[in-house]
């Protein structure tokens, strides 16, 4: 290979890999000044590559000093290689003590085991520069949504193509009820990213409840311009999710502005996640007023809160309305619990009579 196409190589790597020249640059001055110490034995090398031309020279070096330091280390490292000042003045009259004076020599051909070498230590540069552009792309990815291709799967997990590196959606992570196409376009939800292993890691999820809240986001405009804020989500993959949303503008209806016109921006977000259901409720800076829409459909709740401190409340509730609070295997209040962060308790007034339930310093 001549130095032009060996440049036109480089170049095409780079681009293919999205990484900088220089990383390579720098990691073949490395590897050809490790291959080049490794087969002639000496350790005073420097690799010069002309990134315009290819061409490759290297050059011995030493440094000027008034006595030898007895295999004293340099700042890098490397055994330190010395020039006494009379005989480096031979060379450059004008030098001085503490710099460097270097001498071009002849590149042999390296050895097969050098050349292996050489090759490794490349080939690991390339990785690790790879590895970081494609971290420094993800990295600020976790927690948002991205869309990919299904390109496989095996027994446990699907495997969706992102572009320049593949996020592992486990297949405990769909929505109840769901089938995915190989080859399809599909939404996900960005878990975690971990670096630490052997190769990076992009975790996905479509269950999260950090999915609805994305979709949410992608789907309703005065979400993402703070004309509408969304407070809390909570979330029964595949059957059921409550998102209280609330605006800070008294002229702005937040539970109309996620519905939308008949429906349909909610319907939309609700489409996306297999037809999940999805309560809209306003969030009240009274945690009474929240709790008790929060328990939605039921209406006409009693709630009191018992202790501020635990976060513990209660809400009463009689006929139909005990039935709706509670929900179907208590989804209902289960729900309404995650939403306002309380643990709600559901009961009739009979059964707070018969518990002998004190709520004479109960907040209501």
């Amino acid at each position: 290979m001549n130095s032009e196409e060996f440049i036109k190589a480089l170049k095409n790597i780079c681009a293919e890999k999205q990484i900088s020249e220089d990383v390579i640059f720098d990691g073949m001055k490395v590897a050809l000044e490790k291959a080049y110490t490794k087969e002639t034995g000496l350790p005073n090398i420097r690799i010069d590559i002309n990134k315009d031309t290819g061409e490759i020279k290297g050059y011995s070096y030493q440094k000027v000093v008034t006595e030898y330091t007895d295999g004293e280390e340099d700042e890098d490292g490397e055994e330190s290689v010395e020039i006494l000042l009379n005989d480096a003045k031979k060379i450059v009259p004008d030098i001085k003590p503490g710099e460097t004076i270097e001498e071009e020599v002849v590149l042999k051909d390296f050895g097969r085991v050098a050349t292996m070498a050489a090759k490794q230590i490349l080939v690991q540069k390339v990785r690790e520069a790879e590895r970081q552009s494609i971290m420094s792309e993800f990295e600020d990815k976790q927690g948002e949504l991205l869309v990919g291709t299904l390109s496989r799967e095996d027994s446990q997990n699907y495997y969706v193509d992102l572009g320049r590196m593949h996020g592992i959606l486990p297949k405990t992570e769909l929505i109840k009820g769901e089938s995915l196409t190989m080859g399809s376009m599909v939404k996900v939800y960005v878990t975690k990213i971990d670096d630490s292993g052997k190769s990076p890691l992009i975790l996905l999820s479509r269950s999260h409840y950090g999915f609805v809240k994305r979709l949410l986001e992608k789907e309703i405009p005065e979400l993402n311009d703070g004309t509408v804020i969304l407070y809390s989500v909570a979330r029964d993959a595949g059957l059921r999710s409550k998102i209280a949303v609330y605006s800070e503008d008294n002229n702005v209806d937040a539970i109309g502005a996620c519905i939308g016109e008949k429906g349909t921006r909610i319907n939309n977000v609700s489409n996306e996640l297999n037809g999940e259901k999805i309560d809209v409720v306003l969030y009240d800076k009274d945690p009474i007023k929240f709790i008790k829409n929060a328990l939605s459909p039921a209406k006409d709740v009693e709630v009191y809160i018992l202790d501020e401190k635990k976060n513990e409340a209660l809400a009463i509730a009689e006929g139909d309305n005990l039935s709706l609070a509670i929900g179907k295997k208590g989804q209902n209040v289960r729900l309404a619990a995650r939403l306002t962060h309380y643990k709600i308790d559901v009961k009739t007034k009979e059964q707070v009579k018969e518990e002998n339930i004190d709520l004479s310093n109960a907040i209501s």
